[in-house]
């Protein structure tokens, strides 16, 4: 079964994002290790790293984080808010979601949406990845493109009419039409060499294109194999495998 792996945000000013993203996480009880690189940061299976001139910055996506609690929540919304970032939707029931769906929204400097949920099927790790938003400009090839890796990778997909659902072990993503998000960088997680050449395979077939062929990546760490593709709207999708033997 496929998971989410990892989800990166260029931001534009990576101290500023380093304390929002600091104090959305300590507000969660989030109990992961906090990684500090050269220029990025990385809390589990999400990253900030600076934008620059060959990777500009990352908006229109949305987040939702888990949360222990709808108290949780209150407390993450009261805190943020308080602190001056953009409420983007009070804590409350959103019963279009799910009948025990509680979340509440803030937004970030570079027009993303961050929310602290909980529901009865989340995550019980606070802090981790529950879900995507991903705005696209034309529905019908995102979801044939996306539908194409969800089946590659082990990940299941619904289409909902209006958007896509893909669940993966970890977290759910969902591919919706508006105004497209950009340049995010996603990557699922996969069990071997194979699904990560399929996922390449099958993502160029389904409208991708590429943007690094399946292979060894030694810089992340030995073991590290992966496959990039931009999606239709640009954005990096990729398929890893951690052989940690």
């Amino acid at each position: 079964m496929a998971t989410i792996d990892h989800v990166t945000l260029r931001v534009t000013d990576l101290d500023v994002a380093l304390r929002l993203f600091t104090q959305i996480f300590e507000l969660l009880a989030f109990g992961g290790t906090r990684f500090d690189g050269g220029g990025f940061h990385e809390w589990n299976d999400f990253s900030i790293a600076a934008a620059d001139e060959g990777h500009p910055r990352t908006s229109g996506v949305h987040i939702g984080f888990a949360a222990s609690s709808p108290s949780e929540v209150d407390r993450w919304w009261e805190a943020m808010t308080r602190a001056g970032h953009p409420d983007d939707g009070p804590p409350g029931r959103r019963s279009q979601y799910g009948p025990t769906y509680y979340g509440a929204f803030i937004r970030d400097a570079d027009d993303n949406s961050l929310e602290a949920v909980h529901h009865e099927t989340a995550d019980a790790t606070t802090g981790v990845i529950d879900h995507l938003w991903i705005r696209v400009a034309e529905l019908a090839p995102a979801k044939r493109f996306y539908t194409a890796v969800a089946d590659a990778t082990g990940a299941r997909s619904r289409d909902r009419g209006d958007g896509l659902q893909v669940i993966t072990e970890s977290g759910t993503f969902s591919v919706l039409e508006g105004r497209p998000t950009q340049n995010l960088h996603l990557a699922i997680g996969v069990g071997d060499e194979a699904a990560v050449r399929a996922f390449h395979r099958v993502g160029l077939e389904a409208g991708g294109r590429d943007n690094g062929g399946p292979g060894e990546r030694p810089e992340y760490h030995h073991g590290y194999y992966g496959a990039y593709l931009l999606d239709p709207d640009g954005n990096n999708v990729e398929s890893v495998w951690h052989n940690r033997s």
